[in-house]
């Protein structure tokens, strides 16, 4: 039995599965946001009623926000912020009693997809997610590739590409430091972000989609200045990866405009005489990073 845990910001996820993928047990629980203490405590509680419920021990892999320093073993870079500096690791060894896989939960969502999913046998997929941030990871032979700093992909904090204009440079400031990052343009929060500074009307991102396809003209503005910016970013991924199949998961995934527009605009930026990777939804949708997190430890 492998277990997969999905350590979201606002709900923590864990999933059984056999060897063959298939799942024999799925739950959620609230994730206790800023008690790191109790985040650790709720994985354990799911793992000891998985086992429980299913009469079985199981591997653990976990999909977190950021990644493990190799210099420190502490938790860096995550968005929900007070994991930062944790041992986490060590910490849910020593709670569960075994060794666990971590990987940065875009990788999870790579690893997923790569098994069995949208890049099912593929060589090289590059997984995106486009939802309250922008994180992306990379699974090689339906391995995550983290890299020497374990920060491979993370394409969301480089600067929007071939930036023009004073709503891109020097651009809005990061939750990382710096500022003008993929990540502030191309999350969904971003989106909405720079519908409101171009409009003057605030809306979320789910509704601004909604205006466009109701022929809102402000609205589709936005959306194709938003497939513009995504597309711009991607390209300079292709350049430097060439990945087989491009993967997109969060909110931003089910606007089926990114899938119309984005091969014309990365063609468009990429040094090729042509451009045919496929861009594709995550198959198992908002399921797969916690399924990649349990396919660390698949035979």
């Amino acid at each position: 039995m492998l277990i997969g845990i999905d350590w979201g910001g606002t709900k923590i996820e864990a999933i059984a599965l056999d060897e063959s993928g298939a799942t024999l047990l799925r739950e959620r629980a609230p994730t206790p946001r800023d008690d790191y203490g109790a985040c650790v405590r709720t994985v354990a509680g799911l793992v000891a009623r998985f086992e429980s419920a299913l009469g079985a021990t199981g591997s653990v892999g976990v999909g977190m926000p950021g990644s493990l320093s190799p210099a420190t073993g502490l938790l860096r870079n995550a968005n929900s912020t007070w994991l930062n500096g944790r041992p986490l690791k060590q910490d849910l060894e020593t709670a569960l009693g075994r060794p666990v896989r971590l990987q940065n939960d875009a990788n999870c969502l790579a690893v997923s997809e790569a098994t069995d999913g949208a890049a099912a046998g593929a060589a090289v997929a590059f997984a995106v997610v486009v939802g309250t941030g922008c994180g992306a990871g990379v699974a090689i032979g339906g391995r995550p590739w983290a890299g020497r700093q374990a920060i491979a992909g993370e394409f969301g904090h480089n600067p929007l590409p071939w930036a023009s204009g004073t709503e891109e440079a020097p651009g809005p400031l990061c939750w990382c430091g710096q500022r003008g990052c993929v990540e502030t343009f191309v999350s969904g929060s971003g989106f909405a972000r720079a519908h409101a500074l171009t409009t003057g009307v605030a809306m979320s991102a789910e509704a601004v989609v909604a205006a466009a396809r109701g022929g809102d003209a402000d609205a589709a503005g936005s959306l194709s200045v938003y497939v513009d910016r995504l597309g711009r970013a991607l390209a300079t991924v292709v350049n430097l990866l060439d990945p087989d199949v491009i993967v997109l998961g969060g909110g931003m995934s089910n606007v089926s405009e990114l899938y119309e527009g984005l091969p014309a605009v990365i063609a468009s930026r990429v040094f090729s005489d042509g451009f045919s990777t496929p861009i594709r939804p995550a198959a198992h949708g908002d399921s797969s990073g916690v399924r990649g997190a349990a396919w660390l430890w698949k035979p």
